[in-house]
């Protein structure tokens, strides 16, 4: 039997930081939390996030990752340049070039579950502001031996519980 791993995946929140500091806390039963770029600030302050940079991101994170978990190896990166309107090809392919049988990604501010050369290419959308009038959102991503699947979910802000502060998440890291 197999162990289930789940990765919550969030993506071009263009520096609202409120949902990714909630997300950790309205998903506490993830193991892995991804951040597929264009945060325009380090989201690791904020939570356990794993965080590639995207092409509003001006600052030292690397391109591209990859993840090797649960028996899946994993490419993560934002995408700018390997995502053509609904065309995943040469994601497929630079996911493959590091053996990958998973592609995360963001970049178009839309959801999208799609296999390409028997790499599974997956968008959450954007946690800020989607382009195909979804509400805003992320994804959980469930690994279970050899499966995978992944559910969209739109992003509900949490309460605040009494007597917690809330951070102040201001537009531009330098304020």
């Amino acid at each position: 039997m197999s162990e289930r791993i789940r990765i919550c995946v969030v993506s071009d929140n263009h520096s609202t930081m409120t949902p990714i500091r909630d997300l950790p806390v309205i998903e506490p039963d993830c193991d892995y939390y991804f951040h597929c770029g264009d945060s325009r600030q380090p989201v690791r302050p904020y939570g356990p996030y794993a965080q590639v940079r995207g092409n509003n991101d001006f600052y030292d994170v690397p391109e591209y990752k990859v993840f090797e978990i649960g028996g899946h190896r994993i490419y993560m990166t934002h995408g700018t340049r390997l995502v053509y309107y609904g065309n995943y090809d040469y994601l497929a392919r630079e996911a493959k070039k590091h053996h990958c049988d998973i592609a995360l990604f963001g970049h178009t501010h839309v959801y999208a579950d799609e296999t390409v050369d028997d790499v599974r290419c997956l968008n959450p959308g954007s946690i800020w502001h989607n382009r195909d009038g979804r509400q805003p959102g992320y994804m959980i991503v469930t690994l279970d031996g050899p499966d995978v699947s992944a559910e969209w979910k739109p992003y509900i802000p949490r309460e605040e519980e009494k007597g917690e502060k809330k951070k102040k998440s201001f537009p531009f890291p330098f304020l």
